[in-house]
């Protein structure tokens, strides 16, 4: 509980293998991949040391191949949760007393495993599970998440050594008490990486867990919890359950030793949570820690001054990247009238070049969106996108999900600033542009503050440095994560830490000491060497 001071060992980003044809890297993931979408796995319910298989299952399929079954999840019952909650708090008796040190190991461990042994499996799952393409699983499900355990080891010791100061006769200490309680850990599909930091990170700060990962994540969830386990996390620290995300989140919330929730997903489903906890705000032990990250419309402004070409790749890597699924993704974009004839013929160019298919051929660019769902709502705007008198559709646009739920990479084109696909997330490849005058730069960039009600990520790509600083300024608020001459996504544990407000989170900066902090309770210690022994004090004499 942060007593005493050891140095850790110095993080630093985990590096990227490249997968180049005839590499060790890529013979050994295809292996492995192959093994994998030949097997059929079994994900069951992770309570303390038992691995509960309720017989309630339903099948885990490929989004690139949705006709093939790599396994099947367990669902819980109303009793898992309880007794998932029964076991974390059980668990906490032991694991928020044991020396922070000892809780920094077993995160450590689990980085080098992951770098190590489990690289393969955790890219492969998550390449499988998710539809990522090899680059795109290496970066998140080998390097961010042993980014997250070993980053946040070290911010943990910075956090701890930090104390207040001491005057003569007395000894002022922090000591960093985890939660009265347990943290409810919700995660998404789109990043094993976050999957396994929301609950670890609350994990390593003394914090017990029940984690949901997301149903459309299986079999990377799996792997999380397998690593943990080999790395030696004590049963009951992390328990991992899945089921009527409803249900179980109404029982979680009704527990009086509920302490926080770390949420990463949809803004209607944590305004939904928020507003339960509000209900309940009178039977909690304590008041809730409510961290989130949420939606995002994530844009791109190009001023008269950029170079065609790098705003050309910005926008295709910016939104096309694991099929615009990430919460950063570029989502609508204002370019600068002069310079947009030079982008459309590259971004067209460029668009018109990009392979899409299974993930296991490694030539391809991007894979399937996740399910059915987000493949009917995509189509669906994309067909109205075909019919508007203020939407053009000038590259993609198509849509089959016969084999695998593809949609292709689409650029629409709109003279209407407000039209629904510059406001409204699709979480999927679609990119909405607005061609502006140059004269109303500042005007346009008053438009893209006021247009979205989210504020994740944005960029503004330019070699005049007067207009870089002035977007930097106008735009301060819509955008937690601001780049300049750069891609809208893409942060890096340790280097860029994410997070968004408005509407798109609370802006706790996953990836930094911030974060961690709030999943801390800390207790101020005053020791008075020579208490006083006389109360008068002099102007009494």
């Amino acid at each position: 509980m942060g007593k005493g001071y050891f140095q850790v060992p110095t993080a630093i980003n985990e590096p990227i293998k490249s997968y180049a044809p005839g590499s060790p890297e890529r013979e050994s993931v295809e292996k492995m991949y192959n093994k994998i979408y030949s097997e059929k796995a079994e994900v069951p319910l992770y309570i303390g040391k038992e691995e509960i298989k309720t017989g309630n299952t339903k099948s885990i399929r490929p989004p690139h191949d949705h006709q093939h079954e790599v396994g099947v999840y367990h669902n819980a019952e109303e009793e898992h949760v309880e007794r998932a909650i029964d076991t974390a708090l059980e668990a906490r008796k032991e694991w928020a007393k044991l020396p922070w040190e000892q809780r920094a190991a077993v995160f450590l461990k689990a980085a080098d495993l992951i770098a190590g042994p489990y690289r393969d499996r955790m890219n492969a799952t998550t390449m499988i599970g998710q539809s990522k393409t090899v680059f795109q699983a290496e970066i998140d499900s080998a390097c961010e998440i042993c980014d997250f355990l070993r980053f946040n080891v070290e911010y943990m010791s910075e956090i701890y050594r930090e104390q207040p100061e001491s005057a003569d006769n007395e000894w002022n200490r922090l000591e960093h008490r985890p939660l009265e309680g347990f943290v409810y850990a919700i995660t998404p599909f789109n990043f094993t990486a976050i999957a396994g930091n929301l609950p670890s990170s609350a994990a390593l700060m003394g914090n017990v867990a029940v984690w949901k990962p997301s149903d459309s994540q299986m079999l990377s969830a799996q792997v999380i919890m397998e690593v943990f386990k080999e790395a030696g996390l004590p049963d009951g620290v992390i328990n991992m359950i899945i089921g009527d995300p409803v249900m179980i989140t109404d029982k979680i919330l009704a527990r009086k030793e509920f302490a926080g929730i770390h949420f990463t997903g949809s803004t209607n489903v944590f305004k939904g949570i928020w507003a339960k906890i509000g209900e309940n705000i009178h039977n909690y032990n304590t008041y809730p820690r409510i961290v989130g990250e949420t939606g995002g419309k994530d844009f791109i402004v190009a001023h008269k001054s950029a170079d065609a070409q790098v705003v050309a790749t910005a926008l295709l890597r910016g939104a096309f990247e694991f099929q615009g699924q990430k919460c950063s993704a570029a989502s609508r974009s204002y370019v600068s009238s002069s310079l947009w004839p030079s982008v459309k013929e590259r971004l067209v160019k460029d668009v018109k070049s990009i392979k899409m298919g299974p993930t296991g051929d490694f030539s391809n660019f991007m894979g399937a969106v996740i399910h059915e769902q987000s493949f009917d709502k995509l189509s669906e705007y994309i067909e109205r996108a075909k019919k508007s008198d203020d939407a053009e559709i000038i590259v993609g646009g198509n849509c089959d999900k016969s084999t695998g739920y593809f949609v292709e990479p689409t650029v629409i084109v709109t003279t209407n600033p407000k039209y629904e696909t510059m406001v409204e997330e699709l979480f999927g490849p679609v990119l909405t542009l607005y061609v502006y005058d140059d004269d109303k730069y500042e005007e346009t960039l008053h438009l893209v503050d006021n247009t979205s009600q989210y504020g994740l990520t944005g960029s503004i790509i330019s070699t005049d440095r007067y207009a870089a600083s002035v977007a930097t300024d106008i735009l301060q608020n819509s955008a937690g994560n601001f780049y300049i001459n750069d891609k809208c996504t893409g942060a890096v544990v340790g280097r860029q830490p994410f997070g968004g407000a408005r509407n798109s989170g609370t802006n706790d900066k996953a990836g930094s000491k911030f974060n961690l902090l709030r999943w801390s309770s800390p207790r101020l210690i005053k020791e008075t060497f020579v208490p006083a022994t006389d109360y008068t004090y002099p102007h009494m004499k």
